[in-house]
């Protein structure tokens, strides 16, 4: 089966009948905790999606590359380089990427950059170079769709640009690029990988581009000599590029077909979404469950399970809306004990106590079909720890969802439950019934509340501290 439409270029290896899993222990030489991973493990469909709850940062990768290891296929369909996702191998070498799926440590794993991307294709090789030379395989293991838009760096340019002409209303984006290319793809003037296959139109399309860019922003200088030194550089991008492009779209419905297992990768999280988000303070893509459809061409009837990743406290990075966020000591507390500092960016974040209210808006647009409650070991330590149970007017009336208006977001309150805390450290517990009774508590509480059972906890960075509930 030839995946690849153009002649030259390497296919990826051909599907598979599902990934073969060692046979399970029986029940008497299980421990509790093996047992219970083993069920989760073996529930989950053929199609499963991985999507971020809050305001991204939630611990994604984690889950992905745990989960990696029993499906076929890894992909990502949203988002670039503005994603970041921190994951460790079994030896607890730290990777933090970008733009390859967290999929790529394992080594039987197809890697996907679906069509809803945009990609850095620098930022791309300079990650697939420092995975090789940390003994991680690539070759014939990354798969980029032909539809792909290509994100250049006068991309990255024209995002500062942008964030300097709002002024004190800056939207607080990575500046890498992704809203401008997001732009141009929208008013149909951008350029795709497939475009990298035409190098004889390709500076003429370039030039379009550029010159629409230069009259946008005063500050963006633009010359036929740079555009002669972007083509040059692009001519050799796509030389090296080739072997990896492919019809995703083929291939996806290709291994859905051959009954492969795959686990699609969201990058950001569902309150920056494009439309669902804290608008204008979001992303330029569909974090949710609709942009697995849209960014990879499968059919919304082809995916099984969806499962939201939700932080055991809410943080935020940039401007915009934050409810629940804590301005004082417990929100120093609570990003340095989480180390909340940006994986792209470095920036510090906002924190604050689990929103719910917020929560429970992501799930009914995700339909999620399980939660994955990351870091709860960081609220060690605390006595009390509070949850945001609902918003209201400050006149006392209830608002019943979360508001799309930010004019009345920023006047809502919020109201508190309290719930007790625990001092035992946690990182090691490996069994839901070892938690202290109010760790159990605090998560069958939030079960209660979203009406979504949590399967996965988190319970300290590395790939073992992970409770399967």
């Amino acid at each position: 089966m030839d995946l690849f439409p153009a002649a030259g270029q390497r296919p990826p290896a051909p599907p598979r009948s599902g990934r073969v899993v060692p046979p399970s222990a029986s029940a008497a030489e299980e421990s509790s905790a093996a047992a219970a991973a083993r069920r989760r493990l073996e529930s989950l469909g053929q199609v499963v999606g991985v999507l971020g709850t809050q305001w991204g940062d939630e611990g994604k990768g984690k889950l992905v590359d745990i989960l990696a290891r029993r499906f076929d296929v890894v992909a990502r369909c949203q988002g670039g380089a503005n994603a970041g996702h921190t994951i460790y191998n079994s030896e607890g070498k730290k990777f933090s990427l970008h733009l390859v799926p967290s999929g790529i440590l394992n080594e039987n794993t197809q890697c996907v950059i679906g069509n809803g991307t945009v990609v850095h294709l620098p930022g791309l090789f300079k990650e697939i170079d420092e995975l090789e030379s940390n003994g991680v395989s690539c070759e014939g293991r990354i798969m980029v769709s032909d539809r792909a838009h290509l994100l250049f760096d006068f991309h990255q340019v024209l995002d500062g640009l942008r964030e300097v002409e709002l002024g004190n209303k800056f939207i607080g984006t990575t500046k890498r690029g992704i809203g401008p290319c997001y732009s141009n793809k929208v008013i149909r003037n951008g350029l795709r990988v497939c475009d990298l296959r035409h190098m004889d139109t390709f500076g003429a399309k370039l030039h379009i581009l550029m010159q629409d860019a230069a009259m946008r922003f005063k500050g963006f200088e633009y010359s036929s000599k740079t555009l002669k030194e972007e083509v040059d550089k692009y001519e050799k991008f796509a030389e090296r590029l080739g072997p990896y492009i492919t019809d995703i779209v083929h291939f996806m419905n290709e291994s859905i077909l051959h009954k492969n297992k795959i686990l699609v990768e969201g990058g950001q999280a569902t309150m920056l979404d494009i439309d669902f988000g804290t608008y204008p303070f979001v992303t330029s893509s569909s974090p949710s469950s609709g942009g697995i459809c849209t960014g990879l061409g499968i059919a919304p009837r082809s995916i099984g399970d969806v499962i939201g990743v939700v932080k055991a406290y809410t943080t935020r990075v940039g401007s915009g809306p934050f409810p629940t966020e804590l301005l004082g000591k417990t929100g120093d507390l609570l990003r340095a004990s989480g180390m909340e500092f940006g994986t792209t960016t470095g920036r510090p974040r906002r924190c604050g106590w689990l929103d719910i209210v917020a929560l429970k808006y992501s799930c009914q647009i995700n339909g999620f079909s399980s939660l994955n409650l990351t870091k709860l070991d960081v609220l060690t330590g605390l006595k009390e720890i509070k949850l945001g149970i609902s918003y209201c007017t400050k006149d006392g009336k209830t608002i019943e969802s979360f508001p799309a208006d930010l004019n009345l977001l920023e006047q809502t309150e919020v109201k508190y439950e309290a719930m007790p805390g625990w001092a035992e450290d946690i990182s090691s517990v490996q069994d839901y019934n070892d938690l202290p009774e109010t760790a159990q508590l605090y998560v069958e509480r939030i079960e209660e509340l979203v009406s979504i059972p949590v399967h996965y906890i988190g319970v300290g960075p590395g790939r073992d501290a992970l409770i399967y509930k």
